[in-house]
């Protein structure tokens, strides 16, 4: 080794703490975005993670073909790793836009191969060049633990700081920078090794200026870039987008219409929610005399608020949605404010920013109606909200003539995704469900399952209720489904078996055709 010392040891253990920590950033990165646009959480990140682990155990076995020249390999694979992660996220955009979905997929995974084998690649080369510095015992134990350190904190900074402060594509070209660093660093510290080749510092110097300067350009010009990503993939123009750490939000807007995605999927267009929004709510409000307290679960754009708050004798309206960024932005957005009337600021509301699934596991109180105004099921967390044990607590939550009522995607595009949650419901022990669609243009044919346990049905809607589509002659249609897209041939979906999930991933192509 050329600088020999306690400081040139300690450098390179730092370089050995860095490489750890942008190599799990890349496949984080990887992983999430992934998740954000194909759906499947659990798919993605199990098949990312396995290929990632497979190609660092290929790119270690090839390691041994370096006999010579450790410390140009080790810098030379740094610098392209470092380039590589850096441009993976912006790939995966790009890509996604140009190709279908099964395209994306096998680019992501070749994609994340080359990372993890160029990650594989490194470890045993920088072990081999700290031989001389320690015994084999102690260099092995110090690479793998400062290594599985960097792992440690990636996972904690990826979560809490990166997604909701930074963005996926800037922390993709920041991590790279910074691995192309501690190639850089590397020259330094073991420039009496390559004191020789001044010609190879030369052309990693020239490599380093160029892809340095084309990565801070992309840096820089990270708003026009992905403006002009969100304009190809979105329908109208973005006029909002961030980043929370459950989701991505984005917002569109055209002429008198504006929309809101979480994750791609549309959630609602202004145009038409009110279909939606009153159907949710009004159909199992038309059936308790003189509510009091309704929990809504999700629903934290205030849209639903907006219609309860139209019954005189709710006392308290209880509001959870695991995501704050949902709530501040329909407060802070004047469309979205305007759109909700405000509801979210009136004293009869109350928000819980809290996991649906622990509130309902923890809690007492009981209320009147319960009305799941939440996501489809595009990954196992949101599916879950939907089993057979999330509905057993909901009913558990509910005053003897209770109600509750749920989206349920659509009957039409998503049928057995549809008629499993109606399933699902019958399971967790309600006596009597009511399934119906409605119309909503932005969605098309939109589902939802009531859910009680008495047999009486009220036909009608409150008299003293303003309606803009509603009407009592409506409950001779809605109640009815063509046998086209009737079907008791579904399981119910339970929390360790979510068949819910894969009934609806089926459809999820047709279902992300409004993003384009």
């Amino acid at each position: 080794m050329g600088k020999k010392g306690k400081s040139s040891k300690f450098i390179l253990i730092f370089i050995t703490f860095v490489v750890g920590l942008c190599s799990i950033i890349y496949e984080l990165l990887i992983s999430t975005i992934s998740s954000y646009l194909m759906g499947d959480s659990i798919r993605q990140f199990s098949l990312i993670i396995g290929i990632y682990l497979a190609s660092m155990g290929l790119g270690s076995f090839f390691s041994r073909v370096v006999d010579k020249k450790l410390v140009s390999s080790f810098i030379i694979i740094e610098l392209l790793l470092g380039f590589v992660g850096a441009i993976s996220v912006p790939l995966c955009y790009f890509y996604y836009s140009m190709s279908d979905a099964q395209g994306y997929q096998f680019f992501v995974l070749f994609l994340t191969g080359i990372i993890g084998s160029l990650t594989g690649f490194e470890i045993p080369l920088l072990t081999r060049i700290m031989e001389d510095e320690y015994s084999l015992k102690d260099n092995i134990s110090n690479i793998l633990t400062f290594d599985y350190l960097g792992a440690l904190l990636a996972t904690l900074i990826f979560p809490f700081f990166l997604v909701p402060f930074v963005g996926l594509y800037k922390s993709s070209i920041i991590f790279g920078l910074i691995n192309i660093a501690m190639g850089l660093l590397s020259i330094y510290l073991l420039q009496d090794e390559l004191k020789r080749t001044k010609r190879f510092k030369r052309m990693i110097y020239l490599c380093t200026a160029l892809s340095s300067i084309l990565l801070v350009s992309m840096f820089l010009s990270a708003k026009q870039f992905m403006a002009f990503w969100n304009d190809s993939i979105f329908r109208f123009p973005v006029i909002h987008t961030e980043n929370s750490p459950y989701q991505n939000l984005t917002v569109t807007s055209h002429a008198d219409e504006f929309r809101l995605y979480l994750n791609g999927a549309i959630q609602f267009s202004s145009k038409d929610e009110y279909r939606y929004h009153e159907s949710l709510v009004h159909l199992p409000m038309s059936q308790i005399e003189n509510p009091r307290r309704v929990l809504v679960l999700g629903g934290g754009e205030g849209l639903a608020a907006r219609e309860l708050l139209k019954y005189q004798t709710l006392e308290e309206i209880v509001i959870v949605d695991i995501d704050p960024a949902v709530s501040r932005l329909s407060s802070k957005l004047p469309l979205l404010n305007q759109l909700n009337e405000g509801s979210l600021e009136n004293s009869k509301v109350r928000l819980v920013h809290e996991d649906a699934f622990l509130y309902l596991s923890k809690g007492i109180e009981l209320f009147d109606v319960i009305i799941a105004d939440l996501p489809d099921p595009t990954n196992e967390s949101i599916s879950r909200l939907y089993s057979a044990v999330f509905f057993r607590m909901m009913k558990q939550r509910l005053k003897p003539e209770g109600v509750i009522c749920s989206q349920a995607t659509s009957p039409e595009l998503t049928p057995n995704a549809f008629w499993c949650i109606n399933k699902t419901m019958k399971n967790a022990g309600f006596a009597y469900t009511f399934p119906y669609q409605v119309n909503v243009p932005s969605f098309g044919n939109w589902g939802f399952v009531m859910a009680k346990n008495k047999p009486d049905f009220k036909p009608h809607f409150n008299k003293e209720i303003e309606y803009k589509y509603l009407e009592d002659a409506l409950f001779d249609q809605i109640f009815y489904f063509s046998k086209d897209i009737r079907t008791d041939d579904v399981e119910v979906n339970h929390l360790d078996a979510p068949v819910l999930l894969e009934y609806y991933l089926d459809h999820w192509q047709s279902l992300q055709s409004g993003r384009r």
